[in-house]
């Protein structure tokens, strides 16, 4: 079984407007209002992509109830843990270029981790679970780290998309998979990296520590794959970018359904970055048979070891 947390969530109000005028009402030309959070995105898409996922994580409010009913409402089982006050509502704004405004989140009290960790506890050998997006601000930073290494002790495999601190801690615990963007790597080792041949030994790093799988996207500059045996590179497909939100989640969920199909590993990068750009290109979450178009669009290389 494949579980999602969202440790953050989000009730999203994205509104289009030709130009922002500071200190003027402004008024939007299209909104709408959908389920946030990275974790609760990966179920999403897995969903679209054929495969069935629990999210969890910390939902309250009115806010809370909205993203809990729309997720159903979608045919994905959820086991979300109601907390005392509202969900947060971010604002994403496309104008000019894209801003966001985040709410301020929830207050989570330890009784509200320690029912999850009983939730997690039922892990078994082979589940996945995927830890995804911020951490509260009255959660400690480590929570990552804890929820990881307890899984994996179950032998659950575990993907992290997460960045800053709580991404730097969680690498103790040697997860599955990660995800971080070229920034965000750089975020990692304190270096501004702006190639993908550029980051080749850091990603090399974080395989020597232990982490199974680093896939580093690079937007329309491709990605890599890393392992232990392998170094590998996938071109972007090329398209309009309608929408970036949901595009890294897109790449986590499209590797983690390829896996469960049994693909090759160059078959399963393939299908991961498809997804992340299917996504991107659509006003929506990807959907299949898009995916499966983007991949022949997509050539895989073998870099060796990067050496």
């Amino acid at each position: 079984m494949i579980y999602t947390v969202t440790l953050n969530p989000a009730l999203d109000y994205f509104v289009q407007l030709d130009q922002v005028n500071l200190g003027a009402v402004n008024r939007s030309k299209l909104d709408h209002k959908a389920p946030g959070g990275k974790g609760i995105n990966v179920s999403r898409v897995l969903k679209r992509l054929g495969h069935q996922s629990e999210a969890l994580g910390f939902i309250g409010g009115f806010t809370g109830n909205y993203v809990k009913e729309v997720i159903e409402k979608e045919e994905i089982n959820t086991n979300f843990i109601e907390v005392h006050g509202d969900t947060r509502i971010n604002v994403k704004i496309n104008s000019q270029t894209e801003s966001e405004i985040n709410g301020v989140s929830p207050e989570i009290s330890e009784q509200d981790l320690e029912q999850l960790r009983q939730q997690l506890s039922l892990l078994n050998e082979g589940d996945v679970l995927v830890l995804a997006g911020s951490v509260p601000s009255t959660i400690p930073v480590v929570i990552y780290e804890a929820l990881c290494q307890e899984a994996l002790e179950r032998k659950a495999e575990v993907y992290i998309d997460s960045s800053g601190e709580p991404m730097r801690k969680v690498l103790e615990a040697k997860p599955t998979f990660i995800k971080p963007n070229h920034h965000e790597l750089g975020e990692l080792f304190s270096v501004k990296i702006s190639t993908p041949k550029a980051a080749v030994p850091y990603i090399q790093k974080l395989v020597e520590q232990g982490i199974k799988n680093v896939l580093v996207s690079f937007a329309g500059d491709g990605a890599i794959l890393a392992t232990e045996d392998k170094l590998l590179f996938a071109n972007t497909p090329k398209g309009m970018v309608k929408n970036s939100v949901g595009a890294g989640d897109s790449v986590v969920a499209g590797f983690i359904a390829a896996k469960t199909e049994e693909m090759s590993l160059e078959d399963a990068f393939k299908f991961a970055v498809a997804s992340g750009s299917a996504t991107a290109f659509s006003t929506a979450f990807a959907s299949r048979e898009q995916v499966v178009a983007l991949t022949k669009e997509i050539t895989i290389l073998d870099w060796g070891k990067g050496e």
